[in-house]
């Protein structure tokens, strides 16, 4: 967690045990401190019921630690993961709306360049005549959320996503009749391509409401839900360093 004078980025899981860290450490850039130690016990006294205990340690950024921050801020930005979607219709846009908040970087992507112009989401849009090429070229580990205006382009789509086999999320957008429709396709058509790993019905243990937004919503849960997966998680914060660490331990002394 970075914390300035009247700025903060990230944190260390709120409550009362942030606030006291954000204090603290304001504290050091008033009064020129460079390190400072907290070791806080979480109970009543803090208004937290969590018990155990964390240990803080705070140190006032020099000018080559910021740039070295920037570098690694820089350098996650870049490993983020990519969440392609794939139609760039009401609930693409919404799912552009959505993903846009979340540390991934979502590409839009349609052959209609009118639809795309709808797109008010700060994400990256494509306009492409063979939009499989986007699947083909894009990184392992990416996420593909297939959702075009057209059927047939959804199962060329789709299969060209789990023929990647690399893929963190596969899903299209549609029924379970829609499902068994693209594997007696796929069986037929790709060499008898499985679909086990295909989400579809996507979003499907959230609401039945169908308003896009709403849609989106449990689409973005569950594409994020296998981004953030425990082995995805660890590789994605493996190199993080930051100069304001926590270290919990519970009431046994074990540090998580």
């Amino acid at each position: 967690m970075f914390v300035a004078t009247g700025a903060l980025w990230g944190t260390i899981g709120g409550g009362q045990l942030e606030f006291m860290a954000i204090n603290a450490a304001r504290d050091m850039l008033r009064d020129g401190m460079l390190h400072q130690d907290l070791d806080v016990p979480l109970g009543p006294e803090i208004g937290q019921c969590c018990g155990g205990r964390v240990e803080l340690k705070l140190n006032r950024m020099r000018a080559s630690d910021k740039r070295a921050a920037k570098e690694r801020a820089a350098l996650r930005e870049e490993e983020l993961p990519h969440v392609y979607v794939m139609g760039a219709g009401h609930v693409g846009r919404a799912l552009a709306n959505q993903l846009q908040h979340l540390p991934v970087r979502c590409i839009l992507v349609d052959t209609r360049a009118d639809e795309i112009d709808l797109c008010t989401a700060i994400v990256e849009t494509r306009v492409s005549a063979i939009p499989e090429a986007e699947i083909w070229n894009a990184p392992a580990g990416s996420a593909f959320i297939v959702l075009t205006h057209d059927h047939g382009l959804d199962f060329l789509l789709t299969s060209a996503a789990l023929e990647r086999q690399d893929a963190a999320y596969v899903g299209m957008i549609g029924s379970a009749t829609k499902r068994v429709k693209l594997r007696n396709w796929a069986h037929k058509h790709c060499d008898g391509q499985s679909i086990e790993h295909l989400k579809c019905p996507i979003g499907a243990s959230g609401s039945r409401d169908k308003r896009p937004s709403v849609i989106a919503a449990f689409v973005v849960a569950e594409v994020m839900a296998e981004l953030t997966s425990e082995t995805a998680a660890t590789a994605l914060t493996g190199a993080i360093h930051a100069p304001l660490v926590g270290r919990h331990h519970d009431r046994k002394g074990r540090s998580a």
